[in-house]
């Protein structure tokens, strides 16, 4: 039994992460249960042994997504010159060019708003996770007080990177994103930075 348990663990991963990519690329509204459950190597019939239903899919995958580009994050050095490479990295040609494997956010945004609200929920507590963690980086000794900033920098990093997907002129698709990262580390040095404190042994 106790392999069984594992094995329908797995095997329930295996589904979240191949609609994660799906999703992605395809959109939610254009990513059925029978072309989900196909890309695992799966029958229609296994997908209620795991999930409730398709929104109940959505929410889970939409979260581990969002959980994997946290982890992303850890990748990068800490402190401010970590989250500049990010930014870099993340309006690059390269991510702009790869939607299935990038980030959620802007492959799904727009499909999100339309969902549930446990949907929503659920993407809105994953994306604060991503925020503070970037926030703590800018501001060590209070995150909170960079939240809404860094926010609204992660809105006008994924608002940059639809545009520059969506647009047929790549030149100027790649200006968009080379525009966006100056945008995006112009609005980052406004972060209020508190210093440690320091006492005077004099």
């Amino acid at each position: 039994m106790r392999y069984a348990k594992e094995h329908k663990l797995a095997t329930k991963q295996r589904i979240i992460e191949m609609a994660g990519r799906r999703f992605k690329r395809d959109g939610i509204d254009g990513s059925g249960i029978a072309t989900l459950m196909k890309d695992a190597g799966l029958t229609n019939g296994a997908f209620y042994a795991h999930f409730e239903s398709k929104e109940d899919l959505v929410a889970t995958a939409v979260s581990e997504q969002l959980r994997g580009q946290r982890e992303w994050l850890t990748s990068f050095e800490p402190g401010r010159a970590g989250v500049e490479l990010m930014v870099r990295t993340y309006l690059s040609p390269e991510h702009r060019d790869n939607p299935e494997g990038g980030c959620p956010s802007a492959a799904l945004l727009d499909e999100i708003s339309r969902c549930s609200d446990p949907t929503k929920q659920a993407y809105t507590d994953s994306v604060l996770g991503i925020i503070d963690d970037i926030a703590a980086r800018l501001a060590p000794r209070d995150p909170r007080s960079a939240r809404v900033k860094v926010l609204s920098v992660y809105a006008l990093m994924v608002g940059t990177l639809q545009l520059a997907r969506t647009l047929a002129d790549r030149r100027l698709a790649d200006d968009v994103l080379e525009q966006g990262i100056r945008n995006a580390l112009a609005a980052l040095d406004g972060v209020p930075v508190i210093a440690e404190k320091t006492t005077d042994m004099t």
